[in-house]
């Protein structure tokens, strides 16, 4: 019995990775299927690899998601940023708790809370739109993983700037960004990533003439999943994978600098 129970936990957890990583290996497998039936082995071709760049409504739909992403991580950087360091000290410590409630609530009901207020105020929904919402759950990263780097710092480099005549801006630029490399680059990686990906906020703020990637792939689907749509989620999968390992480098780095 005890020889059973060693073992238990360990097959336990191993049956788990099995059933994560499996539909994984089988949409890579069959991304490079002959056939064009998604489900029907054919034999090994490129050939959906060489349709998914070939589509210009692709290349489009990819365009807009890393203009938002990219747009979205340096406003959520920024604003972050300046949060971070123009805010009275042991003030305003209550509204940090505001920043999570775009990972808190239901992305449904942020994405139907946008698409009210640019509606009231007016807004054309397009880009600027989604980028605006992307920016706001963005901020729910940035600013904890910059306020925890930011709280690790050493008051003294703040002073000496100071009193050697430098102003907040440039004590700002000059001293605490360099300081703070490691956080802005992580928690901007994962502002990236969470950008391309999402795709409910996106679906309520775009309009109907934008158009990004996740959009376009479930519009792939609906009118009949092909071979591509496997193509395009292993592209989406790759890129993913080495932005999460950027992601993990700079926060291993973060931690042997401490």
């Amino acid at each position: 019995m005890r020889g059973i129970s060693r073992y238990a936990l360990p097959l336990f957890t191993l049956c788990i990775y099995v059933f994560l990583y499996v539909p994984i290996v089988v949409l890579i497998l069959f991304s490079f299927n002959r056939s064009a039936y998604p489900y029907t082995w054919g034999g090994f071709s490129l050939h959906w690899y060489r349709e998914l760049f070939q589509s210009t409504d692709l290349l489009h739909a990819l365009y807009n998601s890393l203009i938002v992403a990219c747009v979205s991580m340096v406003l959520s950087i920024l604003l972050a940023v300046l949060f971070v360091f123009f805010r009275p000290k042991n003030k305003f410590n209550n509204l940090l708790p505001l920043f999570y409630g775009g990972l808190a609530a239901p992305e449904v009901v942020l994405a139907v809370g946008l698409l009210t207020l640019f509606y009231f105020l007016m807004v054309p929904l397009g880009l600027t739109t989604i980028i605006a919402g992307h920016t706001l759950v963005g901020l729910g990263y940035t600013i904890p993983i910059i306020q925890s780097r930011f709280e690790e710092l050493d008051t003294r480099y703040t002073e000496a700037s100071m009193d050697l005549g430098a102003s907040q801006f440039q004590t700002l630029w000059r001293v605490i960004v360099p300081l703070l490399y490691p956080a802005l680059i992580a928690s901007g990686l994962l502002v990236f990533i969470v950008s391309l990906d999402d795709f409910v906020i996106a679906f309520f703020t775009s309009g109907a003439a934008t158009q990004t990637l996740p959009m376009y792939i479930f519009s792939m689907i609906r009118s009949g999943a092909t071979p591509v749509v496997n193509a395009l989620s292993v592209f989406l999968l790759v890129i993913s994978s080495l932005v999460v390992m950027m992601f993990s480098w700079l926060q291993i780095s973060k931690a042997d600098m401490v």
